[in-house]
């Protein structure tokens, strides 16, 4: 299977994921309303690495299990980490000042969802999206 990375360096980078996404979800045949979840999903990734990281990657990776299709967004950097992942997956947790959809948003977005983070060593995020 191929899969597609965009380094996340500025705010472009965003618009470029997001992109990616959208073309990967619509090829596996995603609605557009799963497509919109995708791609909302990539940009809260991809804003996280930018605002916290200053650098990272996203890579998009088309994935089947069985008889299912699917995609994987996976979000790494080598930035400062999570000290404490249990606060940042509660809803309406921000430290930007954001809206807080964050990485709980991420998840309710998403199917499967995966978050590893050691402070000073960066965070690795997975999720997936099956098509139904």
């Amino acid at each position: 299977m191929m899969d597609s990375s965009v380094k996340i360096i500025n705010e472009w980078d965003i618009v470029a994921a997001r992109q990616l996404g959208r073309n990967v979800a619509k090829e596996l045949g995603f609605g557009t309303v799963d497509q919109a979840r995708i791609t909302t999903a990539i940009s809260e990734l991809a804003r996280n690495i930018y605002l916290y990281a200053g650098q990272g990657e996203i890579t998009i990776e088309k994935i089947e299990s069985g008889t299912k299709k699917g995609m994987t967004i996976i979000s790494r950097d080598a930035g400062p980490g999570i000290p404490d992942l249990r606060k940042v997956m509660e809803d309406g947790f921000s430290t930007s000042g954001g809206l807080g959809a964050g990485l709980p948003g991420v998840k309710r977005l998403m199917d499967e969802f995966s978050i590893e983070s050691t402070p000073g060593e960066g965070t690795l995020i997975q999720s997936v999206k099956w098509l139904k």
